[in-house]
């Protein structure tokens, strides 16, 4: 009856406390779906929100902690489902949905099973950067598997035809849709590995709803990707949109007309550098070329200067030669012209039987005489070798023709040569030229080391063996 009372009164708060523990109780976990609206998320970090459909409003907090449950960015007007549990907030009265994780409405099984298949596939290396395979930076065959009839397939054809790039194109095409089109995306990769000197394959696919390309989430084909020779590349919807064959794949991009731009070089702009390389090179040869000419003829200007003073040394020893022989000629005529007077002389002045005493006398030392002359002839000729050896031996062409060598490096600022006469004059790495009587050598040097005493010891004994072995086997001649 309306005069009637309940027999206990209560508080507020032991009314709100009851309210809650029937609500907690009768609702503990409940999902529901609405959109969002008025969202705040302070400087706290924990989200506050309204969950509306046409009739009715729900608050919502999501704390900070259970943000990493959430799949994309909370947004007023997204389609949602909530996941949590319903709570009393006695201060004021109010009654809320504290959210455990929240889903996009009506493509959470979808996305729950895409992380799982994520999750799993990542487990097993199907996505590891070291098992990617590098792409051709100049393909010649590429296979393209999609629909013959979509928009994505033209606009990897339009991007193809304006590259100018001599590229063979083949297309298998598929269903990207439905639930056979997985089994034939992967059925067509492994078809394409037989297909002889294909450098890649390209997934291609236009935009749609996570719906919609659900084919390149399948496992099958993420399988197919996986374990394919030949690199595969994805052009897969929007910028925004992945998929699993967009981590599985060797490359991703963001677009079928991203994949072929990415693919396919400007053959315009390679001719162009190509000419731009050709023309750099034809520059440094010439200059190159120049420039070991330069360096050829000051070499032959040096060798020149050389043979000019070995002809002036060769020639005052020829001189000095006939006007040797020229004197020792002069000096035995005279000889023979007083011993022809003196004979004369000594057969007035004795007699017949004078002349027969003496005669023997004359012939001895007419014989002295000649072994005499001889002899001188053989010492001035003696005399003679050795100043002609002597010359011989300190001409430069001679020493360089006995296994010595001139050691040169650039000299400072790069005008000319300078000699290296120690080891100290040269470090490692130093560009050095060897001159031998035949021709030169261009070395670097890649070790330093004193010699040792003993070492240049034995050298100089070898060289004093040789020069003498060569002496003896040209004396019998001089003899």
């Amino acid at each position: 009856m309306p005069n009637e009372r309940p027999e206990t009164i209560l508080t507020v708060t032991q009314l709100t406390a009851s309210i809650r523990e029937l609500l907690e109780g009768r609702y503990r976990f409940v999902r529901v779906c609405g959109e969002i609206s008025n969202l705040k998320t302070p400087f706290s970090g924990h989200s506050y929100f309204t969950l509306k459909d046409a009739g009715a409003q729900l608050r919502v907090v999501l704390f900070k902690q259970q943000r990493r449950f959430v799949t994309g960015d909370l947004a007023d007007g997204r389609q949602v489902v909530v996941f949590g549990r319903i709570s009393v907030y006695e201060p004021r009265g109010d009654y809320q949905l504290i959210a455990d994780s929240l889903e996009d409405y009506g493509v959470g099984d979808l996305l729950r099973r895409f992380e799982q298949l994520k999750s799993r596939l990542g487990e097993r290396g199907y996505f590891a950067p070291e098992g990617k395979k590098p792409l051709p930076p100049f393909p010649r065959r590429v296979v393209v598997i999609t629909s013959p009839t979509g928009a994505a397939i033209q606009d990897f054809l339009k991007i193809v035809a304006g590259r100018d790039y001599p590229l063979s194109l083949s297309i298998l095409p598929v269903k990207v849709q439905g639930r056979e089109a997985a089994a034939e995306i992967a059925a067509a990769i492994r078809r394409a590995e037989s297909i002889a000197a294909v450098d890649i394959i390209v997934l291609c696919r236009g935009g749609g709803s996570i719906e919609d390309l659900w084919a390149f989430n399948e496992e099958v084909v993420a399988e197919a990707i996986y374990n394919c020779p030949i690199p595969v590349v994805t052009g897969i919807g929007h910028e925004t949109d992945f998929t699993i064959a967009d981590f599985c794949a060797d490359c991703r991009c963001p677009t079928p007309t991203g994949a072929a731009e990415r693919l396919v070089p400007d053959g315009t702009a390679l001719r162009r550098h190509l000419a731009l390389l050709r023309q750099r090179l034809h520059v440094h040869l010439d200059h190159r070329l120049h420039s070991l000419g330069q360096r050829l003829r000051l070499q032959y200007e040096r060798l020149g200067a050389v043979e000019r003073l070995y002809a002036r040394h060769e020639f005052r020893l020829r001189l000095g030669k006939e006007r040797l022989l020229q004197a020792m000629h002069e000096r035995l005529a005279t000889g023979e012209r007083r011993l022809a007077r003196l004979d004369g002389e000594l057969r007035r002045r004795l007699s017949v039987e004078g002349i027969a005493l003496r005669q023997g006398h004359v012939d001895q030392l007419a014989e002295r005489l000649r072994h005499r002359i001889a002899a001188l002839l053989a010492a001035a000729e003696s005399r003679l070798a050795g100043q002609a050896s002597l010359l011989q031996g300190l001409s430069p062409l001679a020493t360089l023709a006995r296994g010595y060598a001139v050691v040169r490096k650039p000299a400072p600022g790069g005008d000319g040569w300078a000699l290296v006469a120690a080891t100290a004059d040269v470090a490692i790495g130093d560009a050095i030229e060897v001159v031998l009587h035949d021709g030169r050598l261009a070395c670097e040097v890649t070790d330093t080391a004193l010699a040792h005493p003993a070492a240049l010891a034995g050298v100089d004994g070898d060289l004093s063996r040789q020069g003498e072995k060569t002496y003896n086997s040209s004396s019998p001649e001089k003899k």
